[in-house]
C-alpha cells in the first residue's frame, strides 16, 4: 500500500459535511444517562473508505427506528480511510473529546493491547457488559472473555462465532494447472513455479502476476511458514520479523537473519523474475487492479486470504468466465503449518471518552444479538440489497446495482454465525473443505496476551523497518544477481539495526509470560 500522510485536519474536514460520518472533532451526545428517557447518539467508529452512494445513509434510516425503538440511540458511522489508516485511527482515538462511542479493533493489526495501555479504551467491570451488554455476555466463554482482560477490567468484546479464515496464500486458475500437467492441483512452491511457467509461455498476452511492487511483507513469511515451523509474532513489527518455532514455542528468533529459508525464497524469486511472473517495469502497474483482472481471466495469481477465494474471486471467475475455476495454496500447506488467529483480531471497544457507554453497550448488543439489526447492518434492505432464497441462502435481486446501492459498514468487530446467512454465490463446500484442512493442522496464537513492550527498541525496529524497505523489495521480485550475497547483505544491516537486541528483549518478555 503506498502510504500518504494524511493530517488530523484534513481526515475531519473531508468529512464534516457528511450525515452519516462523525468527525473526531465533533462533541458527541453529552448525556450519560443510561435510564433511556433521552435519545443518543452512537458514533462507530471503523477502518476503510467512507461509501459515497448514499446506500449507507438509507439503510442507517431503517436501523435507527429499531435502535430508537428498543434502546432510544441511533448509530452514525465514522471511517478511517486506508491511507496511513494506522497512524490516523490512533491519532483520532488520542483525541478523547467525546465523538467516538463504540470502536472497532484488534489485538493484531489495530494497536488494541497499546490503545488500552495508553487509556483510550474504557475498562468495564464483568458487571457492566453482563447489564448492559447480557446476550453478549452471555454468549462468550470465560476463557474468551479471560484473553479481553487486562488488570482484571474487560477491554473489548470478541468476535469469537464467527468462521473465517485470513491466512494468507495464492489463488491460482486450477484449469490451467491441469493444463500445466498439475491434475493434483498446486501444493508446492515448486509446483506453483511449474505453474507459472506454464502460464507465461502457453498464455500469450497473459501477465501471470500483475503485481504493483509492493505486495513484500507476506510472501517471504509465507515461504519460510512452508519451509519450516516458523510462527510468526503479532503486534511487535508489520514486517513479520519475529517469531518462534512451532516445536519450541518459547524461544524466540527470526528466520530472517537465521536459517536457509529466505535464501531459498530468494533464489525462488529470481527465478520468478526471469520467467517473467510480473511486469518487467513494476513501476508502470502501481494501479495494478490484479484481483479484478483475476476475476476476468486476464491474470494467473492473486494473493490474499481463504475467504476472499471462496467468498468473492471463485465466484467472481466462475460468473465471468464459463469453463473456468481457481484453487488456493495456502502459506504453510507443505509443512501443515498454520496459526489459528485470536479472538481478538475483530474486537468491540468502547472510548474512554465516549459520553454514553452504557447506551453504546446496549447499542452493540443489539447490532450483534438481533437478527433484524445484524441483517439490516450486515447485509443492507431486504428487497434492495438482497433477497431470501427457499433454500435459505442469501440473493441480490435482478434490480441490484453496486454502484448505487452497495452499503459500506465494515462491521468487522461483531459477526455471529448464529445469525449469519450465506451468500448463495459463495462457494461453501471449499470453505468446509478448507475448514477441515486447516482444522488438523492449526495452533492456537501462543501468545495472545502478551502486550509488546517495545520502548526500549524502539529506535531498532524503525531502523529494522528502514532496513525491510530498502531490501526485501529487491529480494521479492527477484531484482539481483547474486542472491546469495544480497541475503546476506540484508542481514548484516540488520544486526547492524540492533535485530539481536530486539531479540533478547522480545524473549526477556516471552520469559516474563510463561512463569
Amino acid at each position: 500500500m503506498k502510504k500518504f500522510l494524511y493530517t488530523l485536519t484534513a481526515l475531519v474536514a473531508a468529512f464534516l459535511a457528511i450525515p452519516v460520518i462523525s468527525s473526531c472533532m465533533q462533541s458527541g451526545a453529552k448525556n450519560q444517562k443510561d435510564d433511556l428517557s433521552h435519545h443518543v447518539i452512537i458514533t462507530y467508529m471503523t477502518t476503510g473508505d467512507r461509501p459515497t452512494n448514499g446506500a449507507t445513509e438509507k439503510m442507517l434510516k431503517e436501523l435507527n427506528k429499531i435502535l430508537t425503538e428498543k434502546v432510544n440511540a441511533e448509530l452514525q458511522i465514522f471511517y478511517i480511510p486506508w491511507n496511513d489508516y494506522l497512524v490516523n485511527y490512533n491519532m483520532c482515538l488520542s483525541q478523547l473529546d467525546g465523538s467516538v462511542d463504540l470502536v472497532g479493533t484488534a489485538s493484531d493489526w489495530l494497536d488494541a493491547w497499546n490503545n488500552i495501555k495508553n487509556g483510550t479504551f474504557l475498562g468495564m467491570s464483568d458487571e457492566m457488559v453482563k447489564k448492559y451488554a447480557p446476550k453478549t455476555y452471555e454468549s462468550v466463554s470465560a476463557e474468551h472473555w479471560e484473553m479481553c482482560r487486562m488488570n482484571g477490567k474487560l477491554y473489548m468484546l470478541p468476535e469469537d462465532n464467527y468462521a473465517q479464515w485470513i491466512n494468507h496464500g495464492f489463488i491460482y486458475r486450477s484449469d490451467w494447472a491441469k493444463e500445466a500437467g498439475l491434475s493434483n492441483g498446486v501444493h508446492s512452491w515448486e509446483e506453483l513455479t511449474s505453474y507459472l511457467e506454464y502460464v507465461a509461455k502457453s498464455k500469450p498476452g497473459i501477465i501471470p502476476w500483475n503485481s504493483d511492487g509492493g505486495l513484500d511483507t507476506y510472501h517471504p513469511e509465507g515461504y519460510i511458514e512452508s519451509k519450516s515451523d516458523y510462527v510468526p509474532l503479532e503486534g511487535i513489527s508489520t514486517n513479520l520479523y519475529f517469531g518462534v518455532h512451532r516445536n519450541n514455542l518459547t524461544k524466540v528468533y527470526s528466520p530472517f537473519i537465521e536459517g536457509n529459508e529466505l535464501v531459498e525464497y530468494a533464489k525462488l524469486m529470481k527465478r520468478w523474475n526471469e520467467i517473467g511472473v510480473w511486469p518487467k517495469d513494476l513501476a508502470q502497474s502501481v494501479h495494478s487492479k490484479n484481483r479484478e483482472e483475476f476475476k476476468v481471466g486476464k491474470v494467473a495469481l492473486e494473493e490474499h486470504h481463504t475467504q476472499t477465494w471462496y467468498t468473492e474471486v471463485r465466484p467472481a471467475l466462475q460468473k465471468n468466465v464459463p469453463g473456468a475455476d481457481c484453487e488456493f495454496f495456502w502459506f504453510g500447506e507443505e509443512a501443515g503449518n498454520i496459526t489459528a488467529m485470536t479472538v481478538t483480531h475483530g474486537a468491540m471497544a468502547v472510548s474512554a471518552a465516549s459520553p454514553n457507554p452504557e447506551r453504546a453497550l446496549m447499542v452493540y448488543d443489539l447490532l450483534r444479538n438481533d437478527p433484524e439489526c445484524y441483517r439490516l447492518l450486515n447485509y443492507g434492505i431486504e428487497g434492495v440489497q438482497y433477497v431470501l432464497t427457499g433454500d435459505g441462502y442469501r440473493d441480490t435481486p435482478p434490480s441490484y446495482d453496486p454502484a448505487t446501492q452497495k452499503i459500506t459498514t465494515n462491521y468487522w468487530w461483531g459477526r455471529n454465525d448464529n445469525l449469519e446467512v450465506r451468500d448463495k454465490s459463495g462457494s461453501w463446500d471449499k470453505f468446509e473443505e478448507k475448514n477441515a484442512i486447516y482444522g488438523k493442522h492449526k495452533i492456537d496464537y501462543p501468545y495472545p496476551k502478551i502486550v509488546w513492550d517495545i520502548s526500549n527498541i524502539g529506535p531498532e525496529l524503525a531502523e529494522l523497518n528502514n532496513v525491510w524497505g530498502t531490501y526485501m523489495g529487491n529480494i521479492c521480485y527477484g531484482r539481483e544477481d547474486d542472491v546469495e550475497a544480497y541475503v546476506q547483505e540484508f542481514r548484516r544491516a540488520c544486526k547492524k539495526a540492533g535485530i539481536e537486541k530486539v531479540i533478547a528483549e522480545l524473549q526477556r518478555q516471552v520469559d516474563a509470560a510463561n512463569k
